[in-house]
């Protein structure tokens, strides 16, 4: 296995692929005043095994459109869905978020938790802009800063492995300078990323290891993994995810919910 089908192979068993948890989630529909019985069209994007997806579909009246590139993280979320009997109303895709298979203005809500990182901020809202109707809603949420100025080891650390990491200010910018209008932002707390996410993480390393004979390269993964838990234990007051929910423009009024 190369690098990205071991790190599939450790994160597929789990509910979450990154920082988050389901009452962030319902946050963030609450502040985008999303219809729940408004038919939905909503494509969520970098789903991983869909912990946002299942919510999503649960709470709206909706069909959502779930994509990720890894095709076992596809699975997983389809047996989700069937298990909590929401499969008609998901759709688990493969494919690239680089290139969606979407046409233009075929959603009423763009979702991504956790996952924008990986175009960066101003690249993804960009790309995916073409796919919401006129008054759609951006929903994402993003690495960012979360003081103004912070420890030179940090800095250091998180502008190596993220250049785009960024303050909420500088990405709201991006958003008004990108043509949306925001609604509104906030930071996920610490258990989203020790409870939900680091500890079910841990939990699954010695399996892990075992599965793949504690092979060198699957340690190099795990003493990554444990080296990030570690910096977000001393430093994570420094840096977050945070929500970031904006509206397109459209000609009607855009003041209430879609």
């Amino acid at each position: 296995m190369d690098e990205i089908d071991l790190l599939i192979d450790l994160h597929v068993r789990n509910d979450r692929q990154g920082p988050g948890g389901e009452d962030e989630t319902r946050r963030a529909v609450e502040l985008a005043r999303l219809d729940a019985r408004g038919h939905l069209r909503v494509a969520d994007i970098g789903c991983g095994t869909g912990a946002s997806t299942l919510v999503l579909a649960t709470l709206l009246d909706a069909h959502v459109t779930a994509i990720d590139a890894a095709p076992a993280f596809m699975e997983k979320l389809r047996a989700r869905a069937d298990q909590e009997g929401l499969g008609e109303r998901i759709a688990a895709r493969v494919g690239d978020m680089e290139s969606l298979p979407f046409a233009d203005g075929e959603f009423d809500v763009i979702w991504s938790e956790s996952a924008i990182y990986n175009m960066g901020f101003e690249a993804g809202i960009q790309a995916w802009d073409q796919f919401l109707r006129p008054g759609g809603v951006l929903v994402v949420s993003e690495l960012t800063w979360t003081t103004s100025s912070r420890p030179a080891e940090i800095e250091t650390h998180w502008t190596t492995e993220y250049p785009g990491i960024t303050t909420v200010s500088a990405n709201i910018r991006t958003l008004e300078q990108s043509g949306y209008r925001p609604l509104g932002f906030f930071f996920i707390p610490p258990h989203c990323w020790v409870e939900n996410y680091y500890e079910p993480l841990r939990a699954a390393f010695p399996s892990f290891l075992e599965r793949h004979e504690h092979h060198e390269d699957a340690r190099r993964i795990v003493n990554s993994e444990e080296s990030e838990m570690r910096l977000y234990e001393t430093s994570g007051q420094w840096y977050g995810y945070a929500f970031y929910i904006a509206r397109t423009p459209a000609a009607s009024d855009e003041t209430g919910a879609i």
